[in-house]
């Protein structure tokens, strides 16, 4: 216990991400200016899944899922680093620091489960297409959905618990723009070696085993969609599939590096470079990833954009006098 109160006496300091790049002012409008363009897009295609009957099938619902992860996961750490950075302090609490290691590790256990059941539904929708509205149905969807929220809330209170339990005695500045897990270790004056094998070995399971189901998927998604006679129908396939494996790809891509690689073959300002990948430019991609590769959503943003043309048409209409036109 006196560990525990001894570290909840004082402050973490953020060292944060515009203090390893000499134009500031930039790089904190880039930040800024990819964190509303990430909101923006994702907001929307949340918005049209639900608007859009068309939309309204397994994939989209499962899509709308990753969309609230890649809402949340800016919305963690980007506000208070501008705030940070506006404010010119650094500080969090340690009841902060708790918040975002539980909620950043919440939405990245599910969204790497998510993704792997993204994989099975494209497996059965081009491998199964006959028993996909039975393997797929509404309530198969929702305990995919309830079971990846449901693993990423274990796994980030088991995670949150032991790190916050060790004593932080030493030196509070958290070479990170937010706090991780990975960066917030080093600042203990404890021994952390057990937890930090222990998390590199739950970091195979959940890094390499969705990676190997997501791989197994495609393959033989792969060799249902080179088998189709239809080009027209393959042409569907492989590009829905294809938005997919590119997500797939900018997610784990930093994931692996990040916790998979030791540290000492990455410096803090690699570190944080990789955290800004997955946790701003990823979600910010993954809409006009879906949104410019899938027909379905682009007819939707078409229509929802006629009608409200259409009504913007007929208000003016009924404002302006009969004389005008």
């Amino acid at each position: 216990m006196g560990h525990v109160n001894h570290s909840v006496a004082s402050d973490f300091i953020l060292v944060g991400l515009f203090s390893h790049s000499g134009s500031h002012q930039l790089l904190f409008f880039l930040v800024a200016a990819m964190f509303l363009m990430g909101l923006l897009g994702n907001t929307v295609l949340l918005f049209l899944i639900h608007v859009d009957y068309r939309l309204h099938t397994p994939m989209y619902f499962l899509l709308s899922q990753l969309s609230l992860f890649d809402i949340g996961f800016p919305l963690v750490t980007i506000p208070k680093m501008a705030s940070d950075f506006l404010q010119g302090e650094s500080f969090i609490s340690f009841e902060g620091c708790a918040a975002q290691i539980f909620f950043l590790t919440l939405m990245g256990v599910a969204e790497g489960i998510l993704l792997t059941l993204m994989s099975y539904d494209r497996y059965v929708a081009v491998c199964h297409p006959l028993q996909y509205p039975l393997l797929m149905r509404r309530q198969v969807c929702l305990l995919m959905v309830g079971s990846s929220w449901l693993a990423g809330m274990l796994n980030a209170s088991v995670q949150t618990s032991i790190t916050l339990h060790f004593p932080y005695c030493a030196s509070r500045i958290v070479d990170h723009f937010f706090c991780e897990v990975p960066a917030l270790l080093k600042l203990s004056c404890a021994d952390t070696s057990a937890y930090e094998l222990a998390l590199s070995t739950s970091g195979v399971l959940i890094l390499v085993l969705p990676l190997s189901l997501i791989a197994t998927s495609y393959g033989y998604v792969l060799g249902a969609i080179l088998r189709m006679r239809s080009e027209e129908a393959r042409n569907k396939a492989f590009t829905t599939c294809s938005s997919h494996i590119t997500v797939v790809g900018l997610f784990y891509g930093a994931a692996v590096f990040m916790y998979m690689v030791p540290g000492a073959y990455h410096n803090p300002h690699q570190d944080n470079v990789l955290s800004l990948f997955y946790s701003l430019v990823t979600p910010t991609l993954n809409p006009l990833i879906y949104s410019l590769r899938n027909r379905e959503v682009r007819m939707a943003l078409i229509k929802v954009l006629s009608s409200a043309g259409l009504r913007f048409n007929i208000v003016k209409m009924s404002i302006l006098p009969k004389d005008v036109y």
